[in-house]
């Protein structure tokens, strides 16, 4: 027989004189309560970011132009030759893609990708009519008229100075690989830098950080690999800081490069090499956020995640402190901005060199939890926006006076002949309807939507001053 215990009190308790309710009805009301709480916050959130667009908008119409999206309609040409119905029934033929057209160089479409120099950009040429306006994928050249060489690149705004310095792989070399399978590269020359007051013409300040000539032990033999190089200043030391990829012949070293310099224009000295937090490190980028405070952000363990981690104060070395993010999706090439508090980024899948679909995430703290909003891509066609309109991320520069726009830097990778990679420049907009995350969670805010703009031609806003 159960004995009953004298001192158990029962399981409820008084909310009003002469009346008992049970813990089950006050945990119903504050779960009602929160709910209501959220939902409040949630429409705070929208009219707060509606209220945003529309000042942005009445502030700057121009801006309406740069969200007018152009659509592509690319015929993929028949098959050359011609197959007996016979053989063609032993064996049928693959479906063709625009990504394989693409990756194709003797593709009869090559043209549409890569345009030949007969419609390269020619800043003074061009700055007469007042046009400045962008060609994504077309040759961009200097004002020396060659080629900008500034692959994989990132942007440093000097305030001292008030110029923009553009800093990229000088790949002008044949493309070859280092083994029959493997990644194809060139030669290391070293880090490209270019200077404009404007965003459109380029002056060539040379290369900036060298190749090793004979040392073959040295990180920047060139026989090695070196990418995605990015600068920040550091008003502490007074110091121009480069961070790059570093690797070997066959991408097995996995390591960043830190540089440094007195002057944006170089020359840098290299520092060295290193795994940070003892993890591989390929793909990657640096962010500096308003607080002075510098974040490593790279691709990891195989390039199924990201890591992300604050530099020393110097931002010559990595702090302990790491978070890994992204964790199994398998991305990089990340590209970070901040705006109004939040945190987002861009980053591409892990295809080698062919092209494929951009996505967007967001965070409250850079540190994370990161979410992932989904395409950004807008325009163009299915397979342009599955594809980043045939590029991949690199960068973000914010548009001065313009709140909440930017451009999306990107590279079109030529695989068979690297130096003549392209650029693809488009309008970024934070702002629009908010996007719901792949895996939606309680409490989760709704940040606005990140959108990139295809455009076969497009110019800043006239009332932008640069």
């Amino acid at each position: 027989m159960r004995v009953r215990n004298k001192y158990r009190k029962p399981t409820a308790f008084p909310c009003n004189v002469g009346s008992r309710c049970s813990i089950s009805a006050v945990v119903w009301s504050l779960v009602g309560f929160l709910l209501l709480l959220q939902f409040y916050s949630l429409v705070s959130r929208r009219n707060e970011v509606s209220r945003d667009i529309t000042l942005r908008m009445s502030r700057h119409p121009l801006v309406r132009e740069l969200e007018q999206v152009e659509e592509e309609n690319i015929q993929i040409p028949p098959p050359r030759g011609k197959r007996s119905p016979r053989a063609a029934k032993r064996r049928p033929k693959r479906t063709t893609t625009l990504v394989d057209e693409f990756l194709d160089e003797n593709s009869q479409i090559r043209h549409v990708f890569f345009p030949d120099m007969k419609t390269a950009i020619n800043p003074l040429k061009d700055a007469g009519n007042g046009s400045y306006y962008y060609y994504p994928g077309r040759i961009w050249l200097d004002t020396e008229g060659n080629p900008i060489q500034a692959h994989g690149g990132g942007m440093l705004y000097d305030e001292r100075s008030s110029t923009y310095y553009w800093y990229g792989e000088y790949k002008d070399g044949p493309t070859y690989h280092a083994y029959k399978k493997g990644a194809a590269r060139v030669d290391i020359i070293g880090v490209g830098c270019y200077s404009s007051k404007d965003l459109w013409t380029w002056k060539n300040e040379g290369i900036v950080l060298t190749a090793e000539e004979t040392n073959e032990t040295h990180d920047l033999h060139k026989s090695n690999v070196l990418e995605r190089p990015k600068v920040i200043y550091n008003e502490n030391t007074g110091k121009y800081v480069m961070w790059m990829h570093i690797d070997d012949a066959n991408y097995t070293k996995a390591a960043v490069g830190v540089a440094v310099s007195d002057y944006p224009t170089g020359p840098f000295d290299y520092l060295g090499s290193q795994n940070p937090h003892g993890c591989e490190s390929r793909d990657m980028t640096i962010f500096k956020d308003d607080d002075g405070v510098a974040y490593l952000v790279y691709s990891s363990e195989d390039n199924s995640e990201l890591h992300i981690g604050p530099l020393t104060k110097d931002y010559l070395d990595v702090k302990p402190e790491m978070r890994r993010i992204l964790v199994g999706q398998h991305r990089e090439a990340p590209a970070l901005f901040k705006y109004r508090g939040t945190y987002y980024m861009i980053t591409s899948g892990c295809t080698g060199w062919a092209p494929n679909e951009a996505l967007a995430h967001a965070a409250d703290s850079i540190m994370g939890p990161w979410e992932t909003m989904g395409n950004p891509c807008i325009g163009g066609n299915k397979m342009f926006r599955l594809a980043t309109f045939f590029a991949q991320s690199t960068f973000v520069v914010p548009l001065p006076g313009i709140p909440g726009s930017y451009i999306f830097m990107a590279d079109r990778w030529n695989p068979a002949d690297l130096g003549n990679s392209r650029y693809v420049w488009l309008p970024l907009i934070v702002g629009g309807p908010a996007d719901r995350p792949f895996e939606f969670n309680f409490g989760f805010p709704l940040w606005p939507r990140v959108s990139i703009y295809w455009h076969r031609k497009w110019r800043l806003p006239s009332a932008l001053s640069v």
